[in-house]
């Protein structure tokens, strides 16, 4: 061998005949494992934050969530991910799932959790969508004509009149047990009336289910499993119940004997120094109803993303008798919908808000709104912000 030959270009050469490294072997719950990791890290870069519980949350990102403090928990799984861990994912305390998970269907739960810890296959952890949530989908897309529409039809007129009027609101859906036969929702963007409920059975994986019989407002139906319809709503992030009719009076001009304080209707102006509220000081209000003193409505305003932290000022106050204080609410603040204002703001923890009770709006036009509520008058009036008026529709 020549002395003079260079041992970069000698290493060069051998690099040829080198067996290939062999690649580690995972056991199949380390795949799992792994995979079910992977999704939680494409959820953090599509959504840039960890998923988190709390009801308010997509029902996916608490399951992530879930799946999350269970792999911190496990001594096994950390040792395993901390390498795959760019995002600092497994440095997190691990918690204790909150209450609000309690909510979630348990044996659906423990089926999103059994692939990270136990001997679920590996498509059962990469892909979140299950079969059955599939199958709930297609339940939704394929209806049929219904034939006897013309005897729903006006049901759902006069719905959509109550929710309009504020005699009916929709909420966000929570329990499979609100569907029952008469009930309303709102999934897909169409309202949905449950017409018919049939037997309740136990199914396959041994969970109560029952067949329902769902009216749409564009004139199809499904004859859908009632675990399907909750799966849809819950997937839905626009998904709604739509309440019963709310009974009483609205208003009740004068106390009389036997009346009984309902609460109070406040308008606010906020002392905030931000540019848009700075600018029109004297027209941006906060319309609300409280059933506490005002005065405790308001107090640490300053750290309320729904006052604008910062202080506040009262400007005037109207007290109720005998009113259910949310529909009265509704109404006020749908009569001045065109006059809400688009402002966002962050909270104490640098999150944006979009507080949803501040109008920008005279409040002479709050007098008169509440002159209209006394006569009974008010659901004919929108406010016309050209005009400054309210205005008979």
């Amino acid at each position: 061998m020549s002395k003079g030959l260079d041992l970069d270009e000698l290493a060069a050469e051998l690099a040829d005949f080198d067996q290939p490294d062999k690649k580690a072997m995972r056991s199949p719950r380390d795949e799992r494992i792994i995979a079910g990791f992977e999704e939680i890290q494409r959820f953090v870069d599509e959504h840039g934050h960890a998923p988190q519980h709390g009801e308010e949350r997509d029902i996916f990102e608490r399951l992530y969530a879930v799946r999350l403090d269970r792999l911190r928990a496990l001594a096994d799984a950390r040792t395993l991910l901390t390498p795959l861990d760019h995002q600092g994912l497994l440095a997190g305390a691990t918690e204790t799932v909150p209450n609000s998970a309690e909510e979630l269907d348990v044996d659906e739960l423990m089926a999103e959790l059994e692939g990270a810890i136990g001997p679920a296959e590996i498509s059962e952890l990469r892909h979140v969508r299950s079969s059955a949530e599939k199958q709930a989908a297609e339940e939704i897309a394929n209806r049929d004509r219904c034939e006897d529409f013309d005897r729903f039809k006006p049901l759902f007129d006069q719905v959509q009149t109550d929710i309009e009027h504020g005699v009916r609101q929709t909420r966000p859906f929570e329990l499979k047990a609100e569907i029952t036969p008469g009930t309303w929702f709102i999934v897909g963007g169409q309202k949905a009336y449950v017409a018919d409920v049939g037997e309740t059975f136990t199914n396959a994986q041994g969970r109560t289910d029952a067949r329902l019989r769902v009216i749409f407002d564009n004139g199809t139906e499904s004859n859908m499993l009632m675990r399907s319809l909750q799966r849809a709503l819950n997937k839905d992030e626009a998904g709604r119940r739509i309440t019963d009719p709310i009974a009483g009076p609205l208003f009740s001009e004068e106390k009389e004997d036997g009346d009984q304080a309902s609460g109070t209707i406040y308008v606010l102006r906020s002392k905030s120094d931000h540019p848009i509220v700075a600018a029109n000081r004297d027209l941006v209000h906060k319309i609300g109803v409280t059933n506490l003193k005002v005065s405790q409505r308001v107090a640490g305003a300053r750290l309320q993303p729904t006052f604008l932290m910062a202080d506040v000022e009262v400007v005037a106050t109207y007290e109720l008798f005998n009113i259910n204080r949310s529909r009265l609410e509704g109404l006020i603040h749908r009569v001045f919908e065109r006059a809400r204002l688009d402002i966002e703001i962050e909270d104490r923890f640098g999150r944006p808000c979009r507080p949803q009770e501040w109008f920008l709006l005279p409040l002479f036009i709050v007098d008169e709104a509440v002159e209209r509520i006394k006569d009974g008058t008010i659901g004919d009036y929108r406010y016309n912000p050209q005009h400054a008026a309210l205005e008979k529709v």
